[in-house]
């Protein structure tokens, strides 16, 4: 944050000396704002620019992108804004000095205050560029205000079942346990399951013995039961109201 605020204000300083220099002498009095752009490339002649076609432009663009970059807080922006006012500062000496033959810094007749104020204007952009921090990123700002996320030591959680949570086969000799609402099936004697899946839950073991005292009973076998006599006429039976042994 303070590193971010010093170097916005050297770049701001670099843009505003930068935008001034034009109105400045730049060499043997001449402003720069009646040096014109085309001459920096085609070679310096004594031919008198409008405002916005002299070295004005490339002074108002680079204070532009400095502000710019300085509102994205983007240290790149600001170093390109930096590149322009520096390149065509040396631009203009260079061909100054093949104009005249060589140049002279100070005293009458040489390089003037506007020129200083354009170097020394785009030398502070970029060094407001390097003071920057720059933007974060926002997983770095979020661990900055919240610290590091907690360190989990036995790796993540993992359910023991996925989805939707059926338990494999059971032990051999145990049964599986019994759905909601049905009765828990018989275990066979032995404590093993029926093969092929046996009889349904609650019902008779396959191999069932009848109590104690009965003969087995072949399913197949139809048993007919012996006729039940009726009471003699007038008499009632035990188990009829009123009724019971005979006086």
């Amino acid at each position: 944050m303070v590193r971010n605020l010093i170097g916005s204000l050297l770049a701001a300083a670099g843009a505003t000396a930068a935008v001034w220099s034009p109105f400045r002498a730049w060499y043997d009095g001449r402003p720069g704002q009646d040096i014109r752009i085309q001459d920096l490339f085609g070679g310096i002649t004594t031919v008198d620019a409008d405002l916005f076609t002299s070295m004005l432009l490339p002074m108002l663009a680079g204070a532009l992108i400095t502000l710019i970059g300085i509102l994205l807080r983007s240290r790149a922006v600001v170093a390109v804004a930096g590149v322009v006012v520096l390149g065509f500062t040396v631009l203009w000496m260079v061909r100054q000095g093949q104009a005249v033959g060589s140049l002279t810094i100070g005293g009458t007749g040489g390089v003037g205050i506007g020129a200083a104020l354009a170097a020394g204007g785009g030398l502070l952009i970029l060094l407001g560029a390097l003071v920057m921090r720059g933007r974060r990123p926002r997983s770095r700002l979020h661990e900055d205000e919240y610290g590091p996320p907690p360190h989990e030591p036995y790796g993540p959680y993992e359910d023991e079942y996925p989805p939707p949570y059926e338990p494999g086969p059971h032990p051999y000799g145990q049964a599986p346990p019994p759905r909601y609402g049905q009765p828990p099936p018989q275990p066979r004697p032995g404590g093993y399951p029926p093969p092929g899946g046996g009889p349904p839950p609650g019902g008779p073991p396959q191999d069932a013995t009848p109590p104690y005292g009965m003969p087995p009973v072949d399913p197949d076998e139809t048993r007919t039961m012996p006729p039940v006599q009726p009471p003699p006429h007038g008499r009632r039976g035990p188990h009829d109201p009123g009724g019971g042994p005979p006086q």
